[in-house]
């Protein structure tokens, strides 16, 4: 049948406009994958390359139907199809072949076969053509720069690069039966840890992500933060501080949370005074916090409990001081300027009431009660998004039925047969809509997650990982400041063309060894030390894909967006710095210590806001804002009596801002009288 009988229509999840019978089945994958996914998280486990082969083949034919290869801007055209027959049957092929012939292929480890190698060599270009596609041109330009490097040395199949590499990053070479082995055939590539996390944890947690967005939650969650700050100075920013919390933890991307909860929010801070970039700006930096806010993370919290072998729920507990760090630090940003630009909050008659809010969708807050509540009885988190999303589904369905058979009937309209089935039918479609768009969400991320994999393979088969952290230790000298500071840096240039996930596991590959044994942090402060770092490209220019979306929805220039979000994001720094040099709050020790510690951290980082902004309870001059910038620096440093004195001096600053403004207020009475 050709296009032109079929009504072109335009996908959710691409831009592309798509035939009829295309989007029929890409429903039908995304719904298979979904069913599978929750059968192996919830029913029957599967082995460890079943549910890795079965979940990246299914993720890789949805990738090639949903992104057409010459992009979304462009009909396929006969050679276009050909192309994306040619790799839809590549993602067939190699995932089919793992799961048939994967005893053969386990008894014939190291030894494999010619048409091992072949399908090895289909897998490779397969996953780093759908991941150009779903996830961008730089993640697979640094795939194949990774593959190069492993064929570049005397006995490798390129032995002239091996010449133009730095005699550090020198190694022997390997030809193509070792590295499509590693890659393909081993548990170190494609199918090592980072797309087993993603085809576990992550897309059961995407999943019941997507059934709360589907059903409503975004709305409930955005009423209640106005419900709760509309009424106060800047309560549409404040709002969309707590509401960012909120839905960013559920949907795991800074970008979504922007486009989500800045349509409500973004339009309400420009009509209250903020200045269109302000708005965007902020929206962009309390999105971005999101993936730092427990339980989920952005997937980030399972990826550090698999890596540094942590119970999830420990990943989880040790993150929320530090994830309050950063939402009171942009909070507080965001009153300072509603105070120095004298806004007022909007009318009661403007804002939803708490109560009504509640009313309309406690029934939200049962899945994710039971989602901590089985975390905490230290249940598999895998099953723990089962039973979360169980719950999400059986919560809709008996709210539809208690509106349908008790509330409907009240509003005249009554219970017949033809009214019953379109409710069963509207639930069914509900339903189906849930289970695709799970899937549509963990496209680019486990496409990201094979790709590190290949990455990651290539760094544990040339031992690059090593010669990186020696490179670390020859730049910094040693002193663990400039170390932290080179970290930084490359997760900004990783984060120019990575998703935030990808970038995390790339760099704590390269420099995860450094930072714990030449710089003694421990394992799991480095992890989250780097992880945090990986969110600063969401904010930081020139490519900052969440400010451009915040500006893209207030109307103002990226760049101009893009420095207020990386202002008010400053918490990214500073927070993991305080983590390195006061391991307590995430490591544990006594209580004196931790409340210490974390009210030290608090006052640093409202005196920085402060410093920087000019202003806290009037305007502060320059002598006082220098003073306070090297207190902060005093804080962070491990040692109670320089500790003790920043904080006197923090103190002492923010005093005399507040004796100046009482000063300010009796003068301007005194006039007035």
């Amino acid at each position: 049948m050709s296009e032109s009988a079929n009504p072109p229509v335009t996908v959710p999840g691409g831009n592309a406009i798509q035939p009829r019978p295309i989007l029929w089945l890409i429903t039908l994958v995304a719904v298979g994958l979904s069913l599978f996914q929750l059968y192996s998280a919830g029913i029957q486990p599967l082995g460890l390359f079943y549910q890795r082969s079965v979940h990246l083949m299914l993720i890789m034919m949805l990738a090639f139907l949903i992104f057409p290869v010459f992009g979304p801007n462009r009909k396929r055209g006969v050679l276009g199809w050909l192309i994306d027959a040619a790799f839809f049957a590549g993602a067939l092929i190699t995932g089919g072949y793992m799961v048939l012939y994967l005893d053969e292929i386990i008894r014939r480890a190291g030894f494999w076969s010619q048409t091992d190698i072949i399908v090895g060599c289909i897998a490779v270009v397969t996953v780093l053509e759908a991941s150009r596609r779903a996830v961008g041109l730089g993640m697979t330009i640094i795939g194949v720069i990774a593959i190069l490097y492993a064929f570049a040395g005397p006995r490798g199949e390129l032995p002239w690069l091996g010449q133009f590499m730095p005699g550090i990053l020198e190694h022997r070479g390997y030809n193509l039966d070792r590295v499509v082995g590693q890659l393909y055939l081993g548990q170190e590539g494609i199918f090592g840890l980072p797309l087993g996390v993603a085809a576990t944890f992550i897309f059961v947690f995407v999943l019941f992500g997507a059934f709360l967005e589907s059903t409503g939650a975004g709305k409930f969650f955005i009423d209640m933060a106005y419900a709760a700050t509309g009424r106060q100075r800047g309560g549409p920013a404040k709002a969309a501080v707590i509401a960012s919390a909120g839905m960013g933890s559920i949907s795991g991307s800074a970008i979504a949370n922007v486009v989500t909860t800045g349509a409500f929010t973004i339009p309400l801070m420009k009509r209250l005074g903020y200045k269109p970039h302000q708005a965007g700006g902020i929206e962009a930096a309390a999105s971005t916090g999101g993936q730092i806010m427990p339980p989920l993370m952005g997937a980030g919290a399972f990826l550090i409990a698999e890596y540094t072998n942590t119970p999830y729920l420990d990943v989880v507990k040790v993150s929320i001081l530090p994830a309050i760090m950063y939402f009171a630090t942009v909070y507080l940003f965001v009153h300072i300027i509603a105070l120095k630009q004298g806004m007022q909050g909007l009318p009661k008659s403007e804002l939803p009431q708490m109560r009504d809010v509640l009313r309309e969708g406690w029934h939200f807050l049962l899945p994710l009660a039971v989602l901590v509540w089985l975390l905490a009885m230290h249940m598999s988190p895998m099953r723990v998004g089962f039973y979360a999303v169980v719950t999400m589904v059986a919560v809709a369905a008996l709210r539809y039925t208690i509106w349908f058979f008790f509330v409907a009937p009240r509003q005249g309209q009554p219970v017949t047969l033809a009214s019953t089935g379109r409710v069963i039918w509207a639930g069914f479609v509900k339903l189906i809509e849930g289970l695709e768009l799970g899937a549509r969400n963990a496209v680019s991320v486990s496409l990201a997650c094979a790709v590190a994999g290949i990455i990651v393979g290539v760094v544990g088969l040339t031992g690059l990982g090593l010669k990186f952290s020696a490179m670390m230790m020859a730049f910094s000298g040693g002193n663990i400041v400039l170390a932290l500071l080179m970290v930084l840096l490359a997760s900004l240039i990783l984060g120019m063309g990575l998703p935030v996930t990808a970038s995390y596991i790339v760099l704590i590959v390269l420099v995860g060894p450094a930072l714990t044994a030449e710089f003694g942090i421990p394992l799991l402060i480095a992890h989250l030390v780097v992880f945090w770092y990986s969110q600063d490209s969401n904010v930081t220019p020139p490519i900052a894909l969440a400010d451009f979306a915040g500006a893209a929805i207030a109307g103002s220039k990226p760049m101009a967006t893009g420095v207020q979000a990386w202002k008010f994001a400053k918490g990214l720094y500073l927070i993991p710095m305080f983590m390195v040099f006061n391991p307590e709050i995430i490591m544990g020790g006594p209580l004196h210590i931790l409340a210490w510690n974390g009210l030290i951290a608090l006052l640093a980082l409202g005196a920085f806001a402060a410093a920087l902004e000019g202003y806290l309870f009037t305007r502060m001059s320059w002598l006082p804002r220098i003073a306070i910038s090297g207190a902060i620096v005093a804080v962070f440093y491990p040692n109670f009596m320089v500790e003790a004195v920043g904080v006197a001096v923090m103190i002492l600053a923010i005093g005399a801002n507040w004796l100046a403004s009482r000063r300010e207020i009796h003068s301007a009475g005194a006039g007035t009288t």
